[in-house]
């Protein structure tokens, strides 16, 4: 029988367990920047505010184009639901008010031609996002159409002139409101929290669609207070501008566009190397 009494086991030294790849989206911004914000978007509005009143104009324009449509078309059914999915596609409208304020701070010259034709550094990345934004707002007309015949049946719209007072008068109306509310406030939180940091950043560096969109959805939720009110603060804005038929798109809009960049830059966090030489012009 072998002696192994001497026998030196030598056991392969413990490693130090390998630190996980941990990316800390909180910013630790207050609430109050919100209105911080809002302030640049202003300043950048002030700054040749031709090109961005011209912005606004179009987009009342082709506003007030879809509004009528869908009253001559007999599709009157679908305008709020069509209003509230303004709010979805609205940061991809925004791209050149995103452009102007760019390149005011970088201090690049600012041409109607420089935000009508945006060099988007991802590419056709930002296609993908578009046509994301656009399914939402369909899904949600649909859902819209839905939830108004779970309470009401299968019946023809009656018109906005009657249906006013029976979703403020009616117990079902009540019902209608705050379940279509809920609903599409889903939409509108989804639609929101992936795209009012992604479109920015697909404009701004070369990264994929799905990468911004994550990064954007991480951002917003794990900085909540600071988003809700930056969120609180578009809708009462858009709400304004629905009270003055659409009129006040013309200046609100571009104000929160060029507001949403300041938004972005804030909350963008260090670039790294790559990102800020592509970001000037530089080959990434």
């Amino acid at each position: 029988m072998a002696n192994t009494g001497n026998t030196d086991v030598r056991l392969p030294p413990v490693l130090p367990p390998i630190p996980a790849t941990r990316t800390d989206w909180s910013r630790d911004v207050p609430p109050a920047a919100a209105l911080g914000w809002l302030s640049a978007g202003w300043r950048d509005f002030v700054r040749q505010p031709g090109l961005s009143l011209l912005y606004g104009v179009a987009t009342f324009a082709v506003s007030l184009v879809v509004v009528f449509s869908i009253f001559n078309l007999g599709y009157d059914y679908i305008l709020f639901p069509a209003l509230s999915g303004f709010l979805v596609i609205a940061p991809l409208a925004a791209t050149g008010l995103y452009e102007k304020s760019r390149r005011l701070a970088t201090g690049e010259p600012v041409t109607l031609t420089s935000m009508l034709f945006v060099r988007i550094r991802s590419g056709g990345q930002i296609i993908f996002v578009g046509l994301l934004l656009s399914l939402l707002m369909v899904l949600w007309n649909r859902a819209a159409i839905l939830i108004y015949a779970l309470f009401f049946g299968l019946r023809p719209f009656a018109g906005l002139d009657t249906i006013v007072p029976v979703l403020l008068h009616t117990p079902s109306g009540w019902a209608l409101l705050i379940v279509g509310s809920l609903v599409g406030g889903l939409f509108a939180a989804f639609s929101f929290s992936i795209s009012v940091f992604a479109v920015p950043r697909l404009l701004d560096e070369r990264t994929d669609a799905l990468t911004a969109m994550g990064q954007s959805m991480a951002l917003v939720w794990n900085n909540l207070p600071v988003m809700l009110t930056w969120a609180a603060i578009i809708v009462c804005l858009f709400g304004l501008c629905v009270l003055t038929g659409l009129l006040g798109l013309i200046v609100a809009f571009p104000v929160l566009g060029h507001a949403t960049w300041h938004a972005y830059s804030a909350m963008r966090g260090p670039r790294t190397e790559a990102a800020a030489g592509e970001a000037a012009g530089a080959p990434a």
